[in-house]
C-alpha cells in the first residue's frame, strides 16, 4: 500500500485526485502502477484502478489477472469493481472508503454478490488513515 500511495502524490502532483493503484503478482512482483488521471486524459475511465489493470494485461500480455492482487488507496467504484471482478483478479486490498462512490463495501458491494463467478476477495483499510490523508489535504489545498 506505500507503493500505492506513491502513485497517489504522483496524480495530485499533477492536478489529479491521489489515487494511487499497483499490481503486484504471485511472485510479489509489481506488475503495474497506476494513478487517476482523468484530468490529463480527459477519459472518465482513467482511474487508477483502470490504469493499473491495462498495464497488467499489456504487461502480462492476458486479461485474466489470477494470482494477482490489487492495492489502491480508495475504495474502487462501481465501475472499477466491475473491471476487478471480470479480471479475475484474486485480490483487491483498499486503504480508504468512499462513502459517495464506493463499489466494493460503502455504497455497494460488487465484489460480494453471491450471483458473480469468480470472486475476489477484499480486504479493507490497510492503510486507511494514510490513504484518507492525502485524500483530505488534496481537497482541503483546493478549497
Amino acid at each position: 500500500m506505500q507503493l500505492a500511495l506513491v502513485e497517489a502524490e504522483k496524480a495530485a502532483d499533477m492536478g489529479e485526485v491521489p489515487v494511487g493503484a499497483l499490481i503486484v503478482d504471485a511472485a510479489g512482483e509489481v506488475v503495474a502502477r497506476g494513478c487517476n488521471l482523468r484530468e490529463t486524459r480527459h477519459d472518465v475511465t482513467a482511474h487508477a484502478e483502470m490504469v493499473a489493470l491495462r498495464e497488467a494485461n499489456a504487461r502480462l500480455g492476458r486479461w485474466r489477472l489470477e494470482g494477482c492482487v490489487l492495492y489502491v488507496t480508495l475504495e474502487p467504484c462501481p465501475m472499477c469493481a466491475g473491471a476487478i471482478v471480470q479480471s479475475r483478479l484474486d485480490r483487491l486490498v483498499y486503504g480508504a472508503p468512499d462513502f459517495r462512490m464506493g463499489g466494493c463495501e460503502s455504497l455497494l458491494n460488487i465484489p460480494g454478490q453471491p450471483r458473480l463467478n469468480p470472486r475476489t476477495r477484499v480486504t479493507a483499510g490497510v492503510l486507511e488513515e494514510e490513504c484518507r490523508a492525502v485524500l483530505q489535504a488534496f481537497f482541503r489545498a483546493r478549497r
